[in-house]
């Protein structure tokens, strides 16, 4: 997943969200695949996705992620 500048295009950031990932509830989880429509929904500030799109050979995961500017 990757951010670009609205003023110059530019990549700002980038993720691999195919790794483990620590999830709230204390069960570890993992990212995969992103593929298919609708899946970045932005809302008051944070941009949340999912990860792990096991459809037809893509790396299957079972993770929602949430991206804000200050990283909390």
């Amino acid at each position: 997943m990757r951010a670009c500048s609205a003023d110059h295009g530019r990549v700002v950031w980038d993720v691999d969200t195919n790794r483990p990932y620590g999830g709230v509830n204390g069960i570890e989880a993992h990212g995969g695949s992103i593929d298919g429509p609708g899946t970045v929904v932005v809302v008051d500030g944070v941009v949340y996705t999912n990860s792990g799109y096991g459809y037809v050979g893509e790396a299957t995961g079972n993770v929602l992620l949430a991206f804000t500017v200050d990283g909390k």
